[in-house]
């Protein structure tokens, strides 16, 4: 059990918690329930938290494979203003920014995030971690080798399970000695991997407990499940169900879903199921 200061409010993993995607881009490659424009917004805010979402996570430039960066200036333009209406909406709500830039996460945070959630896991500014540890904010950790843009071409490796697990033993001393409290993992499933990485992946989930930080699992609705079953994202909600189910019964506490819903129903049968198990 972990428990994360986000900008004073606690809260703990416990219970596997969940974070509802909120991907204010116009290029993201599932949008879901999302109408367009900050009403639209907002109306799928108010599902994701009436279902019981733990954390917002909002994003403002797509990374999905292929996609090209945008302008700082757009990433502000997208982002800033939802986490001000998410903030002012809905008090009290933990908000996860993410982003890859310092700049924007310092922006973030003064909005009302209360937590970075970072793909390139430092790598593409140099400057963040030492940015969020000003913060002071739970920072998400995610591995990726390359970018978005060229990810696919990096998708090269011995043995992942091992790459990613030495990244992040690296990651969390350099994290700790910028003094980062709260540091969370995410193996970055889809992100320069192969689904064949990242089944890999899924099945040594566990082995990332060495670390002793909380592992986030991203799987919702990812190509792995669409192009396992021959389905597209749209109808990869009852494969992402089976793999967050994987996940949680492999370590994760953090899941980041698309569908809250159905994913506080995998987190209450995991953790009875888990119950029954117990001596």
């Amino acid at each position: 059990m972990f428990t994360l200061n986000c900008k004073g409010k606690l809260i703990s993993t416990d219970h596997a918690l969940v974070m509802g995607i909120i991907n204010a881009t116009p290029d993201s490659f599932y949008k879901g329930d999302l109408n367009s424009g900050i009403a639209g917004i907002s109306a799928l805010v108010k599902k994701m938290i009436v279902d019981g979402a733990d954390i917002i996570d909002v994003g403002g430039q797509s990374s999905r494979p292929g996609s090209k960066a945008i302008s700082e200036d757009e990433e502000r333009s997208r982002l800033i203003p939802v986490i001000e209406m998410i903030a002012e909406s809905f008090p009290g709500t933990v908000i996860s920014a993410d982003t890859y830039r310092s700049n924007i996460a310092k922006a973030a945070v003064e909005a009302g995030a209360s937590m970075i959630n970072d793909i390139s896991g430092g790598e593409a500014d140099k400057e963040m971690i030492a940015t969020v540890a000003g913060l002071q904010v739970p920072y998400i950790c995610m591995h990726m080798k390359g970018s978005p843009e060229n990810m696919d071409r990096h998708a090269v490796y011995g043995n992942v399970t091992e790459e990613v697990l030495n990244y992040f033993i690296l990651k969390s001393e350099a994290c700790k000695k910028a003094g980062i409290i709260d540091l969370i993992i995410d193996p970055g499933f889809g992100f320069a991997k192969t689904a064949t990485h990242n089944f890999q992946l899924l099945r040594d989930l566990h082995l990332f407990k060495i670390i002793g930080r909380p592992l986030l699992a991203g799987l919702s609705r990812k190509s792995t499940i669409s192009k396992t079953l021959g389905v597209s994202a749209a109808d990869a909600l009852n494969g992402t169900t089976v793999l967050n189910t994987l996940a949680l019964n492999n370590g994760a506490g953090i899941l980041r879903v698309h569908d809250v819903k159905e994913a506080k129903e995998a987190v209450l049968l995991v953790e009875q199921y888990k119950k029954s198990c117990s001596p």
